[in-house]
């Protein structure tokens, strides 16, 4: 029987998560959320008869519970193709390269630049070049259209430019529907094999905004996947102790869950936080060993609540692919690897998620295959513990040509796609080159391998001439 030797780590205790789940609950039902939208209001009084104070919505518990027993528990994502991509749920845990950028930090010499359309397609392409990355986000904003135009072509660029699936976020609320109008006219039927995610944010702390809520019905009523994600800034937004953060946005999550159910039971829908610190001396925001803790608490309560979880990338730190950029990826990756978790959708940003880097997002590839080959963990059987090789071979041999060897040396240990493995004669002989250099040059060779799908003429071209017929441009 094949046994595996796999790492495990966990945060909460029953008892606890039953705490932390009272804490949301009471929440709810004492302090309430403000809900904006006014059709939203009227569908929770008229299904659970909630009472309303102005716009302050307190949620009963038995309201909540029933959402919780309504929601999917799986979440079947296809490719833009209609191929099954995955399963949210009980896969594995899926990243994603995006952040909503306003600049590009160009990988030459990590100048930025105004974001724009070719950037949009380069990222696209390369996020889709590299196996390890499931989604693309929204890698930017793009912003060499005009502002009101910008939604239309930076969404048009990512369907284009990769068949992946796509985490959507569009800025400007009122371009939300006749975004989705448009992939409806370029693919079809965007429900029946979801290839995409939309991903909404409530505003912190415990506000409904009409934006979200009127997003999430529009996109429910076409019958995708949902993202419910909120964010927090610890001091700020939230309180500043993690327990109090964590209780804090885990009710407003399950209210966007009693929302979401309210709108259309059964509505499948992923829900997570990004819960980031504020440095109220630098007015900065930014990632602490404890947001990643925060992180696998979440993930924990929705493997609890049987809920798909988005999770953060431990992405937005540094200012570029540097120490700073590598220690938080290297911990957020490699803790969510031995937890229980879904989707982290957003990698490559520095500089307080203001700029994406190309480096970065290749710099990451390589953690996340290094952090999923540990958690993996190993062969624990017989066959693995090469009894009889170990007796053949005897004290003072070698396992060079041996069958396990000679099976799996080119799999039983990590080779990377970037990094050679030089000698340090090899090194000095190719110039002594650091490390980023060696990084920036096979980022470069990325971009010039990522090229786009057969389709991408004919797409570009008839979603140009609905977006000039749309709106004039």
């Amino acid at each position: 029987m094949t046994q595996h030797a796999r790492p495990r780590l966990t945060l909460l205790t029953e008892e606890q998560i039953q705490q932390v789940h009272g804490y949301a609950l009471r929440i709810l039902a004492e302090t309430g959320v403000r809900v904006d939208s006014d059709s939203i209001r009227g569908l929770l009084q008229r299904k659970w008869g909630i009472r309303v104070d102005d716009r302050l919505v307190r949620i009963p518990a038995e309201v909540t519970e029933a959402a919780l027993g309504s929601a999917p528990k799986r979440i079947d994502i296809y490719d833009r193709r209609g191929n099954p991509a995955f399963q949210l749920g009980e896969d594995r845990l899926r990243f994603g390269v995006g952040v909503t950028a306003l600049y590009y930090q160009e990988p030459v010499h990590d100048k930025l630049e105004l974001f724009t359309r070719r950037h949009m397609q380069d990222m696209v392409r390369l996020g889709s070049r590299l196996p390890l990355y499931d989604v693309i986000s929204t890698v930017g904003i793009v912003r060499d259209v005009p502002e009101e135009l910008s939604d239309f072509y930076g969404s048009l660029e990512m369907l284009v430019n990769t068949t992946k699936p796509l985490v959507l976020l569009v800025s400007d609320e009122s371009n939300f529907p006749p975004v989705l109008d448009m992939f409806e006219k370029l693919h079809g039927d965007l429900g029946a094999k979801p290839f995409i995610l939309p991903y909404f944010n409530p505003v912190s702390p415990l506000v409904m905004n009409a934006g979200t809520t009127d997003k999430m019905e529009a996109a429910i009523a076409r019958g995708l996947p949902i993202v419910f994600s909120n964010y927090s800034m610890a001091g700020a937004s939230t309180p500043l102790t993690p327990a109090g953060t964590l209780s804090l946005l885990l009710a407003e999550l399950l209210a966007g869950l009693v929302i979401s159910q309210t709108i259309r039971p059964g509505a499948p829908i992923l829900l997570g936080m990004l819960p980031v610190y504020f440095d109220m001396k630098s007015m900065l925001n930014f990632y602490d060993p404890q947001s990643v803790l925060i992180s696998l608490a979440c993930a924990e309560m929705m493997a609890h609540y049987g809920i798909p979880h988005c999770s953060t990338s431990g992405s937005g730190t540094g200012w570029g692919m540097d120490l700073v950029a590598s220690d938080t990826y290297w911990m957020n990756t490699l803790a969510l690897n031995l937890t229980q978790s879904g989707l982290a959708p957003f990698i490559g940003d520095s500089h307080g998620s203001k700029s994406i880097s190309p480096c970065t997002v290749v710099h990451v590839h390589e953690i996340i295959d290094q952090a999923r080959r540990f958690a993996s963990g190993f062969q624990l059987d017989d066959p693995a513990a090469a009894l009889e090789e170990i007796a053949k071979v005897g004290a003072g041999g070698s396992f060079l040509s041996s069958p396990s060897t000679l099976k799996h040396y080119k799999t039983g240990y990590y080779n990377s796609r970037v990094y050679p493995r030089w000698t340090m004669e090899k090194w000095q002989a190719e110039g002594e080159p650091p490390a980023w250099h060696v990084l920036r040059e096979k980022t470069r060779a990325f971009l010039d391998d990522a090229s786009a799908p057969d389709d991408h003429d004919d797409l570009l071209a008839r979603g140009s001439e609905w977006i000039q017929a749309l709106k004039g441009g």
